[in-house]
């Protein structure tokens, strides 16, 4: 349980920075930027699918948390949302390095996911255009703020700083939780559920994927490591993970039905694809 404690901890703190800076520069564009300024982010968000699956990639939670906080102030759209959470690998470079993998295959896995991530931040972003109206988004920037009531009008440092300390307790909460089911559950047990099936091992899979917790991702690389799960089945568990992004959009975003949308669709996304994937995989 100690190690339970420490690894928790460790990941709550290293969260902290991307935090921090997420809610610093929102609170700059609330009460510092021009109309200008505003009228440039809101504009520039169609091209977000491209910037979010890339930014996604780099192997850490914080850009996934930061999209969670910068999608419920409205600053950029659902399809880069789902870009950003789709491309996110979050601790499976590290894990794969470690365990001496192939380069090629990790710069491979990647290219995977941020192809797929951009595909669907795009489509995504194109079938809501269509059925809902255009928003100002960088106006609803200061949801965050009322959304805490924690006087956002005083300096942006000090309300950047409680917005932190406020979201890192109910990251370190809720993870703990986590750490501990995944602890008592063991890897292995987890392993079984999805071992020698085709189609319900992607299921199972994005399952596991869609805990929010960095530990996720890296169940799921070890158990690819280690010939418990097929290439579709790991896919479709890292398209659907989005480290603590997922929790902390539920904690930020008061559109309950939204955020459920998002989960559904990440889930379908990462099941799809990852079937997909392990079809080709035994047909090449």
């Amino acid at each position: 349980m100690m190690d339970v404690v420490f690894d928790t901890l460790l990941d709550g703190v290293k969260l902290l920075p991307f935090l921090f800076l997420t809610y610093l520069a929102m609170e700059y564009l609330e009460h510092r930027t021009s109309a200008k300024t505003k009228k440039f982010v809101k504009n520039s968000g169609k091209a977000g699918p491209v910037i979010g699956a890339l930014l996604g990639a780099v192997p850490q939670c914080g850009f996934s948390t930061a999209a969670s906080n910068l999608y419920a102030g409205k600053v950029i759209t659902v399809g880069t949302l789902i870009a950003i959470f789709m491309s996110t690998s979050d601790e499976m470079i590290p894990v794969f390095l470690s365990e001496q993998v192939s380069v090629l295959v990790i710069i491979k896995l990647i290219a995977i996911k941020i192809v797929i991530g951009l595909v669907m931040g795009f489509l995504i972003d194109l079938i809501v255009s269509r059925s809902q109206k255009n928003y100002n988004m960088v106006e609803k920037i200061g949801h965050v703020c009322d959304h805490d009531h924690c006087g956002c009008e005083t300096s942006i440092f000090k309300s950047a700083l409680r917005h932190t300390i406020t979201i890192f307790a109910f990251i370190v909460v809720i993870s703990f939780a986590l750490n501990t089911v995944i602890h008592f559950v063991g890897e292995d047990t987890l392993g079984n559920l999805v071992l020698n099936k085709p189609v319900i091992g992607p299921m199972i899979a994005a399952v596991i994927g869609l805990i929010p917790n960095c530990a996720s991702s890296v169940v799921l690389t070890q158990l690819y490591i280690q010939g418990v799960l097929g290439i579709g089945s790991l896919m479709a568990g890292l398209l659907a993970g989005s480290g603590v992004g997922i929790l902390v959009l539920f904690r930020e975003n008061d559109d309950i039905k939204d955020n459920l949308r998002i989960l559904a669709t990440l889930y379908i996304s990462g099941v799809v694809w990852g079937i997909i994937i392990d079809a080709l995989s035994r047909v090449i």
